[in-house]
C-alpha cells in the first residue's frame, strides 16, 4: 500500500499533466525514491491512481530501464555498453568491476551495497568508457579510477 506521503507526491505530479496516465513514470520514480524499487503491490496501487491496468503500467516499468522491479543495492552502478564504450574498453572495465565487487551484471553484492547493471548509453561518448552511480557520471574510466570511485561509496 502506498504511503500518504507517496500518494501526495504522486497527486502533485499528476496535476502537471493533461492526462494522469502521462505521470505514470514519475509516479513510479516517486515510489522508487522512497523504497528503492517498485514492487508488484506498488504497481497495482499506482495503476489504480493512474486509471491504468497493472499490466499496462508494468509494461511501462519494464521498458524504462531506470525503474527497478526487484530490490537493488544501496548504490546502483550503471555501466555503459554502447558502441563507443566497447571501442574504448568497456569489456575491461566491466570485468574489473565484476572482479572487484564479486558479482556479475544484474547482481547485487552480498552486503547490499552495490548492484551492477548495463545501460545502453550515458550520452558521453567522447569520454568513454563511462558509468553512473546514482546521479553521478564517471567518465574516461580506468581500473585505477574505478577503484578510487568505489572507495567513495564505502
Amino acid at each position: 500500500m502506498l504511503t500518504v506521503e507517496e500518494r501526495q507526491e504522486i497527486e502533485k505530479e499528476i496535476h502537471h499533466y493533461e492526462h494522469k496516465q502521462a505521470a505514470c513514470i514519475e509516479a513510479m520514480k516517486i515510489v522508487q525514491r522512497h523504497r528503492g524499487w517498485v514492487s508488484d503491490e506498488s504497481i497495482r496501487d499506482i495503476a489504480a491512481m493512474m486509471d491504468m491496468s497493472p499490466t499496462a503500467l508494468d509494461s511501462v516499468a519494464t521498458f524504462y530501464n531506470l525503474i527497478f522491479r526487484k530490490p537493488v543495492g544501496k548504490h546502483v552502478i550503471m555501466i555503459c555498453d554502447s558502441v563507443s564504450c566497447w571501442i574504448m574498453g568497456y569489456e575491461n572495465m566491466r570485468d574489473h568491476l565484476c572482479r572487484k565487487l564479486g558479482i556479475q551484471l544484474g547482481e547485487t553484492t552480498a552486503d547490499g551495497r552495490f548492484t551492477l547493471l548495463p545501460i545502453v548509453c550515458l550520452g558521453t561518448c567522447d569520454h568513454a568508457p563511462a558509468m553512473m552511480i546514482g546521479d553521478t557520471l564517471y567518465r574516461d574510466l580506468t581500473p585505477e579510477k574505478i577503484d578510487t570511485i568505489l572507495k567513495q561509496y564505502a
